[in-house]
């Protein structure tokens, strides 16, 4: 019998975007959830975001949850990791989600959340592995499909976010297996961005897995924008508003 796992990473605090992703899958029966972390930051809307997260994990979600780790967002805003920004207007950003956060989202992040950003699973007898970024650096530096940065031969899916450019492709290891052909597929997941995607597609982007066929949807819908845009005050340098509209 087939099962479906959901997919979602870079929520980013955007309740608009991440509402939509909901009522895109309603009524689908998912096994297991894989959360890749920055539920919170560039969005204005952290606190809610966590406040649906937990509220997810008591009803819909109740022990579907098999991975829910923190991204570079979580540990910038939490453990105020700034110096890793490139640009003030970053570090303005993070500090005004600081401030934000109420006592129950920092409990959330720091209690419910993997703060390692990296962990190991099983789903469907093969093993996987969830992280942020990369075995290079599990917060700050993302899998991509011209630079892998590690070795996962080990592992028969990869799920990988931060970069928020969606992709699904297969790399194949060289094993001592000749049923195989000596060599071994491990097929690499980013659902792309709830809430900030930057691959020329402004819509809510996740994706969804089906096993035993390996099948991997890549979905977008479309979301309130402008709404999210009109939370934003004077104090956040507008690129951060701008972008949703081409989503770049």
């Amino acid at each position: 019998m087939a099962e479906k796992y959901l997919i979602l990473s870079d929520i980013h605090g955007n309740v608009s975007a991440f509402d939509a992703v909901l009522a895109d899958c309603a009524g689908e029966d998912f096994a297991g959830i894989i959360l890749l972390g920055d539920d919170i930051d560039y969005g204005m809307r952290s606190n809610e975001i966590i406040r649906k997260m937990i509220a997810l994990k008591e009803n819909e979600w109740k022990d579907k949850v098999l991975v829910n780790i923190w991204g570079n967002h979580e540990k910038l805003v939490v453990d105020k990791d700034l110096e890793r920004l490139s640009t003030d207007r970053g570090r303005v950003m993070a500090a005004y989600t600081a401030r934000q956060l109420t006592p129950e989202s920092v409990e959330y992040i720091r209690n419910d959340m993997n703060r390692e950003g990296i962990q190991e699973f099983e789903i469907g007898g093969f093993k996987c592995l969830a992280v942020h970024g990369s075995l290079e650096d599990h917060y700050w530096k993302a899998i991509m499909p011209d630079n892998l940065r590690g070795e996962y031969a080990e592992y028969d899916f990869v799920f990988g976010g931060h970069s928020h450019y969606p992709h699904v492709f297969a790399k194949f290891y060289p094993v001592e297996n000749p049923e195989l052909r000596n060599k071994k597929a491990v097929t690499f997941v980013n659902p792309g961005s709830v809430g900030q995607p930057r691959n020329q597609n402004p819509y809510a982007q996740y994706a969804v897995l089906s096993l035993p066929a390996k099948r991997v949807e890549l979905r977008a819908v479309e979301y309130d924008v402008a709404y999210e845009q009109s939370l934003f005050p004077e104090e956040i340098d507008p690129f951060y508003k701008e972008r949703l509209t081409r989503g770049v």
